[in-house]
């Protein structure tokens, strides 16, 4: 049975709403925005610089990566494909962390932002201090954080994983016998624990988007939809994941999308990878999972309020600035690349 421990000081969040977010961005007109997008690719190229955005951001700018010869996957993928790529500059649109995952694997290039105001929920829960004394109190566990944490908890980290990997990885360490300290979320440790049955301890963290997916209005939803086929990230809550018919990472999800063959599906994480979905099988119906509160009264309405920081705007003037570049202390990120690498090097052997 796990462990689930809070630190004493984690903070209380001050989190965005993600309606109120997306209604301060400019809205283009569609000549306007192909200008802009013109004008960021001629960017792009006069400073060799190469564009990797996240799933969940808006999908003018997974769009634009693609267009323009960059890149749209999760953060490791996005910071892997920054490390084989031969631009000088890495433009990472996303959240803080996987700026930071970028300038970890890629010390040598410049690495910037749309905005630096782009946090995240697990990131924030997971204080260094707090992490560290954590860490202490269990000296004999392997720690284990998830990529959605800071560049000093890496640092402090024995591995770092993806959703991806983190049940193969967390597997392997139970077959020798190690006990293991997991941060940040809650659901996802809980979720590894309860397939692989190693021995955890377990930080209390949970992402604001998926911990607002509600089982009884899922079950509600799925009954409106009896052909439809639930899939779900496993930093949901355990009773979305047990409604689920597929619980994976982000490319996981995209790829039950298109190897199902179901032509409807509920999706329960961020509402951004609906746009890969659609553009791999337009001619499949997705649903979003109903989180708490609607309108309104909804915080993230299934999209990351962070995530909706990033847009056209934001990154065009980024590139004509040369603002929000990544800085990090060498020392700590020497530190975060041994974690990183560990699981690199593990999923090569895979």
């Amino acid at each position: 049975m796990s462990n689930t421990v809070t630190a004493p000081n984690i903070p209380i969040l001050e989190v965005p709403i993600t309606a109120e977010i997306e209604s301060l961005r400019p809205h283009y007109t569609l000549e306007r925005k192909e200008e802009v997008k013109a004008r960021i690719r001629t960017l792009l190229k006069e400073q060799n610089a190469v564009l990797v955005a996240h799933y969940y951001v808006d999908e003018d700018l997974q769009e634009l990566a693609e267009e323009s010869g960059g890149y749209v996957s999760d953060s490791l993928d996005m910071a892997k494909f920054g490390n084989e790529h031969s631009a000088e500059t890495l433009v990472v649109a996303g959240v803080r962390f996987m700026g930071e995952t970028a300038k970890i694997l890629n010390p040598e290039k410049r690495v910037l932002m749309p905005t630096l105001e782009a946090e995240c929920s697990l990131d924030l829960s997971c204080p260094i201090d707090d992490f560290n004394a954590f860490c202490d109190q269990h000296p004999d566990h392997v720690v284990v954080v998830y990529s959605n944490t800071s560049i000093e908890v890496k640092a402090r980290a024995d591995y770092v994983v993806t959703s991806g990997i983190a049940l193969k990885l967390v597997t392997w360490l139970g077959e020798q016998g190690k006990k293991v300290l997991w941060a940040p979320d809650k659901h996802l440790g809980r979720y590894i624990e309860r397939v692989t049955g190693v021995d955890m301890t377990i930080w209390k963290g949970a992402c604001i988007v998926h911990d607002e997916f509600k089982s009884r209005s899922l079950g509600k939803l799925a009954d409106e939809y009896p052909a439809a086929a639930i899939l779900a990230h496993p930093e949901s809550p355990e009773e979305i994941l047990l409604l689920a018919d597929v619980v994976g990472s982000t490319t996981q999800i995209i790829n039950a999308a298109r190897d199902l063959p179901h032509k409807q599906f509920i999706v329960a994480t961020d509402s951004g990878i609906f746009y890969k979905m659609r553009q791999l099988v337009p001619e499949k119906e997705f649903i979003e999972a109903p989180t708490h509160g609607e309108g309104a009264t909804c915080k993230s309405c299934a999209h990351c309020p962070w995530m909706a920081m990033n847009g056209l705007h934001n990154l065009l003037h980024v590139l004509e600035t040369g603002e929000n570049e990544i800085h990090v202390d060498e020392e700590i990120r020497v530190k975060a690349l041994r974690s990183t690498q560990r699981m690199l090097d593990f999923a090569s052997a895979q």
